[in-house]
């Protein structure tokens, strides 16, 4: 299996949902887009195999996908998608409160540039009520990053470890996301992001503004934030208009294209798996 279809429990979602319980999840047949890009559906820098099939999120995706001349490609929705449909919606709408706030991140291989000062007091006189800031792992784990927000008087979480090289994959990452983004009434970020996408889909209001900072050597090769701010401005700024961002998360996640349990073995090479269990059960 591609390490990275193990990001962020991506891999134990999908086995859930595909009938094979908590187990550890079977080697997947393909490459599972692991967050929402505006490329081909793969990250750059990440090394895979010719041939393999490249199973997206969306159907846009996989257009570009086809244009810059990847054939082996599959829309079948985000990990997400599935988890939604694996758990009910709780709580109730009318207990949601606050917001919660997702910062730009880096990750191992490159660092985030940027004034979190400013984009502390540009939240403060912004957001109207109490304010989550969800740092990613990376700066979390960075003492002096973490303490801003937190003298900031902001309540401070982290959803998990991602996972690297199929070490120290945290299964409940999205469960723990899930749970949070349905205890909030907006989801914000400086950049348009995979969280953003998830908060609408589980309900909350969205925004994005403030500096988007910089990755230390971002690709450019599909356009980078500016590309993002032009074909999605519907999405940015500190209020949004629901219905329109609704029809953009749904198609973005491609939650249309969410199969069954039975599709979904079958297209990531699981679907003997199911049958010998069920010949073990007899």
């Amino acid at each position: 299996m591609h390490h990275a279809n193990h990001f962020y429990g991506h891999a134990h979602v999908l086995a859930r949902y595909a009938g094979l319980g908590d187990r550890h999840p079977p080697r997947i047949s393909g490459y599972v887009q692991h967050g929402w890009n505006i490329g081909d559906g793969l990250a750059p820098g990440h090394p895979y195999a010719d041939r393999t099939p490249s199973l997206l999120w969306s159907e846009q995706t996989r257009r570009r996908a086809w244009s810059v001349g990847r054939r082996n490609v599959v829309v079948i929705g985000a990990p997400f998608v599935y988890l939604q449909a694996l758990r009910p919606d709780e709580p109730p709408a009318e207990e949601r409160e606050g917001t919660i706030w997702y910062p730009f991140h880096g990750w191992e291989g490159q660092h985030v540039k940027g004034d979190h000062r400013k984009l502390i007091a540009l939240i403060q006189d912004t957001e109207p009520g109490p304010v989550t800031v969800c740092l990613y792992w990376h700066e979390y784990r960075m003492r002096n990053v973490r303490r801003l927000y937190e003298r900031a008087g902001f309540r401070v979480i982290c959803h998990g470890y991602r996972g690297h090289w199929w070490k120290d994959t945290d299964p409940e990452f999205l469960d723990r996301q899930l749970t949070e983004l349905r205890r909030h009434r907006r989801v914000a970020s400086n950049r348009l992001t995979s969280a953003i996408f998830y908060g609408i889909a589980a309900g909350c209001e969205p925004a994005v503004y403030g500096d988007p900072m910089i990755l230390s050597n971002e690709d450019p090769t599909f356009g980078g934030t500016a590309r993002i701010r032009r074909q999605w401005p519907q999405l940015h700024g500190t209020s949004v208009d629901l219905p329109t961002a609704v029809e953009i998360a749904r198609a973005e996640l491609g939650t249309d294209h969410r199969c069954t349990p039975a599709e979904l073995r079958e297209l990531l090479g699981w679907a003997h798996l199911q049958e010998e269990e069920e010949d073990r059960d007899d």
